[in-house]
């Protein structure tokens, strides 16, 4: 079976960097004012966490808690012992083009035990966390990194996503169509042709990809199509280039399906981007 993730993270990466690891007492405030979401792994202790009102949850045991979106947070701990924290920033490869973090929730908490398979990597993690080794900080990221691709498939499993990519990439059906779009999207992907991937008839396929994607597969591939394209403008490509790569058959007609979708043209869209 194609792998659902391979892809989705070939295209749009994700990087993590570490910026806390110990104890954090009282009252922490994180604002969430910049374009990075975060991760928090919380090794020991009792934390309230609130999201600008009052307590919206009270954590008691190892837990992790994710923030695919930039969404201010606090951490209400004991003041004296506190709670022990392991946290990272969560760069998205693309920016606001990556669909990773729009098709998840706005925060997930999750006991660590029950991140199936992750047992060896948590235990790397926090000793590499709570000592001084050589090396420390480059593979604090890295495991951070590979925590967030468990927790990915670990929504996708139990069925978590909501509506959206992650949710398409969850159906056992229907993965099968997204996978063949994100590994050949240069391809011309007629509606039978992508039934026919999903083993559906093409009007129950249609149907049950705009009720669990959220719109039509045609739509899908533009924006899978025009996501990669923002990608590659960011990264300095040429626009012949990326047209021919995302399977439009020139410079104008990405150029079209870019504003479409954007409503900027692709040198529009790259000096907002610098802005």
């Amino acid at each position: 079976m194609a792998d659902r993730l391979a892809a989705l993270l070939e295209n749009f990466s994700v990087s993590a960097k570490v910026f806390h690891a110990g104890a954090l007492c009282g009252i922490n405030e994180l604002h969430g004012d910049d374009d990075m979401g975060q991760l928090h792994l919380i090794r020991d202790g009792i934390v309230e966490v609130s999201h600008g009102g009052g307590v919206a949850l009270r954590i008691a045991e190892p837990s992790l808690l994710l923030y695919p979106r930039p969404m201010a947070h606090r951490f209400i701990t004991d003041p004296q012992r506190g709670a022990d924290f392991a946290c990272a920033n969560l760069s998205f490869d693309g920016g606001p083009a990556n669909p990773i973090p729009a098709a998840l929730p706005a925060f997930t908490c999750l006991p660590l035990n029950e991140l199936q398979g992750a047992e060896s990597v948590l235990a790397l993690l926090f000793d590499e966390a709570f000592n001084k080794h050589c090396g420390r900080q480059a593979m604090l990221d890295r495991l951070f990194e590979v925590v967030l691709i468990q927790i990915l498939r670990q929504l996708m499993e139990r069925g978590q996503t909501g509506a959206g990519l992650l949710a398409g990439l969850s159906h056992p059906r229907l993965r099968l169509a997204i996978v063949a779009m994100h590994e050949q999207p240069a391809q011309d992907w007629p509606l039978e042709e992508l039934a026919a991937r999903a083993g559906m008839s093409r009007s129950v396929f249609a149907n049950s990809f705009r009720d669990t994607v959220g719109c039509t597969p045609g739509v899908y591939l533009q924006r899978w199509r025009i996501g990669i394209a923002q990608r590659a403008l960011l990264q300095g490509r040429a626009l012949k280039l990326i047209a021919n790569d995302v399977g439009y058959g020139s410079e104008a007609a990405l150029s079209r399906a870019f504003k479409m979708h954007s409503g900027l043209s692709p040198r529009q869209w790259r000096i907002a981007q610098g802005e």
